[in-house]
């Protein structure tokens, strides 16, 4: 069962979705295979994630593709706005999933069982804040682990 962080009150998703991916991926051990993170995002968001994650610092490669590129194998960080097991099966990838999308809670559920930890990245938003309530909620009541960070405006 994974556990589940909350990142919740977040001003920009976008920005914050890469500060947190670059950080996930500082924490791998020296000398170790780089952790691996599948972020699932709106299709409207996710060209702009794209584009965000190749030119977010000057000072960090953010190496990614989407979930169906023939690079996916070697990628540390896929990117995908579905939530198709098969797709998911055809990837080695097992430690963070970084939940940005709306989907139904079933859907969510059953990826998150695949992955050591799932982060929760919820905005200001009004409607994202009730959502997020919601499957904070649901989690809850599975019996997961759960974290909440208030982040009040992060970006």
């Amino acid at each position: 069962m994974p556990r589940v962080d909350f990142h919740s009150q977040v001003g920009s998703r976008l920005n914050y979705c890469c500060r947190l991916t670059r950080k996930v991926l500082s924490l791998s051990p020296l000398g170790q295979a780089l952790k691996q993170v599948i972020v699932i995002i709106p299709q409207v968001e996710l060209g702009q994630l794209d584009s965000l994650l190749w030119s977010f610092s000057k000072d960090d490669f953010l190496p990614h593709c989407q979930i169906d590129d023939e690079l996916a194998i070697a990628s540390p960080i896929l990117l995908t706005s579905s939530y198709n097991q098969m797709l998911f099966d055809q990837v080695p990838h097992a430690d963070v999933l970084i939940h940005m999308g709306s989907q139904p809670l079933t859907e969510i559920v059953e990826l998150a069982n695949r992955f050591e930890r799932v982060v929760e990245i919820v905005s200001t938003n009004e409607l994202d804040l009730i959502a997020g309530r919601e499957r904070f909620k649901h989690y809850r009541s599975l019996g997961l682990e759960l974290t909440n960070y208030d982040q009040k405006g992060a970006a």
